[in-house]
């Protein structure tokens, strides 16, 4: 990779980071241990829509300010000015929606723990140090072993930031693959997310 190539990655990279952060722990975290999850419970609405809500809902918040701060880092690096083709514009969007939705599914699991435990969070910020490095959030996978990167592969880790960030900067990648994966992590998840919040309800006493 030549340093034009690292430059346009990186902000590939916070493009893509701006769409798949997710903060529903803490939230999910802070009803329970507050008690107010109750009120959510009175309401015939499952919580997750209204978390899921706000999540879409501050995506369209961030638009400009990901605009203002992508034109600012084309002005520092003028020479590393693109426009990724339609084609590869239009599977990194699709692969960014995929994305979002799973680690969403991914981390709302993490947070039925807060049924048991009062840091529950702590749990994403073990998962977030594998994160960190098997995304392509800190390199591209590239620079690891090949041995490293076969692993990071068999995660949802690198379908998160490092594929979809590849696809705006105009490279191909097995995008088929990457849908698969994360369906099947995310399908894991949710089985696992249900099962965990109808046993969480039952020794749920909302104390506060």
């Amino acid at each position: 990779l030549s340093s034009i190539d690292f430059i346009r990655y990186f902000i590939a990279v916070f493009v893509v980071r701006q769409f798949t952060f997710i903060w529903v722990i803490w939230e999910f975290e802070e009803l329970v241990v507050s008690g107010r999850l109750s009120f959510s419970l009175l309401q015939p609405l499952n919580p997750i829509w209204r978390f899921f809500a706000s999540h879409l809902t501050e995506r369209v918040v961030r638009l400009p300010l990901v605009g203002v701060i992508v034109a600012l880092a084309f002005a520092i690096y003028p020479q590393a000015f693109w426009v990724p083709d339609a084609a590869h514009a239009l599977g990194a969007v699709a692969l960014v929606l995929c994305a979002f939705l799973v680690r969403f599914i991914l981390q709302y699991m993490m947070a039925m723990l807060a049924f048991w435990s009062e840091r529950a969070s702590a749990i994403e910020d073990l998962w977030y140090v594998l994160h960190l490095f098997l995304s392509g959030l800190i390199a591209p996978l590239e620079v690891y072993p090949p041995s490293v990167r076969a692993l990071a592969e068999l995660t949802p880790f690198p379908y998160l930031i490092y594929y979809p960030a590849n696809l705006l900067c105009g490279r191909g990648v097995p995008l088929g693959k990457a849908l698969i994966v994360l369906g099947v992590w995310g399908a894991l998840a949710l089985l696992v997310q249900r099962r965990l919040w109808k046993k969480g309800l039952e020794s749920y006493t909302a104390m506060g």
